[in-house]
């Protein structure tokens, strides 16, 4: 990795927490971006907060540069499979968009039996489910087991601070939340770019293990990605040459996502419910190390930082200054 430790250290006191750009019009706080609506446009401002179990927990350095780049990265790489929202990049931790409309569904895509959180499936496995989402899943499947076939497993939008809920596409269709044509159609997308990620993924020596998107309509009706793709963020990732062995060995895979801070989490006892612990610096750095690693490793070419105060640099490269 390019980017070094003191680095990495610097980065600690210039995070972007927060915005404050009243300019670009109505403000919603997401778990990790900060969004501004105005005149059929969305300005997403990707922080550095850091999010699990259904909760803020604290800030990384560059991971809000990181997932921006590396989101931006692959709307592109994906355009040709699926439309997206995205009109420019001005700013490291920036981007603008067309305004649409969300679906109120998270598609998510699982390729392996895994996961440490209360929705995970391997969660709902182990307690004995064999139904999940609506797929039947076969029993002596082992923790981190590849699927039969990748799954689509929706997830409700929970507010913040409230748990997600993986739902079957039956459930989601009676609670009238979406209809037919539309999860239909995301679901549609939801496949053709897991399957595309995988593909670029397994070129890099990466195992694109499960994701979710979010996915919008435009004015016109058309269903289109938004918010992110495949970041560390939104995605899970493991090294292809060491699984198989690890597997065998019944460890866990080596990953570069945000479930090191998960395990962190759990290893100290928090699982999800009650006031979150704060992350000690060094648990930080080594997971903005990692978040940057996946994002070489998928693009290609190294990550370079922005040192820049960022509150500043922003309203500079977006015309406010």
């Amino acid at each position: 990795m390019t980017v070094s430790d003191e680095t990495l250290r610097q980065g600690l006191r210039c995070v972007v927490e927060h915005s404050d750009l009243p300019e670009l019009g109505a403000k919603y706080e997401g778990k990790v971006r900060d969004n501004y609506t105005k005149d059929g446009r969305r300005v997403l401002v990707v922080t550095d907060r850091i999010s699990a179990f259904d909760r803020v927990l604290g800030t990384l350095p560059f991971k809000g540069q990181v997932l921006n780049q590396l989101a931006a990265w692959w709307f592109d790489e994906t355009a040709s499979i699926a439309p997206n929202h995205v009109i420019d990049v001005p700013d490291p931790n920036v981007m603008v968009a067309v305004e649409c409309e969300p679906l109120p569904v998270e598609l998510v895509m699982r390729a392996y039996i895994t996961g440490v959180t209360s929705t995970s499936i391997w969660t709902h496995y182990e307690r004995g489910e064999r139904v999940f989402c609506g797929h039947r899943l076969p029993d002596g499947l082992r923790k981190h087991q590849r699927l039969p076939e990748p799954l689509l497993t929706p997830s409700t939008k929970a507010d913040k601070g409230d748990h997600d809920v993986s739902v079957s596409r039956d459930e989601l269709l009676a609670s009238g939340k979406i209809s037919a044509r539309d999860f239909d159609a995301a679901a549609e997308i939801a496949h053709a770019v897991f399957a595309h990620g995988q593909k670029v993924c397994a070129e890099r020596g990466l195992i694109l293990v499960d994701t979710k998107y979010e996915m919008g309509k435009t004015k016109d009706g058309t269903i289109v990605l938004i918010d992110e793709i495949h970041t560390p963020d939104s995605s899970r990732f493991w090294y292809g040459a060491s699984y198989a062995e690890r597997f065998h060995e019944g460890a866990d895979p080596e990953s570069f996502d945000k479930e090191y801070v998960r395990r962190w989490l759990k290893e100290v006892g928090y699982s999800g419910d009650g006031p979150t612990p704060p992350l000690p610096d060094d648990v930080r750095v080594e997971a903005s190390r990692r978040y940057i690693e996946a994002c070489d490793a998928i693009r290609g070419v190294p990550f370079e930082p922005n040192l820049e105060e960022p509150q500043a640099r922003m309203r500079r490269n977006l015309g406010l200054a």
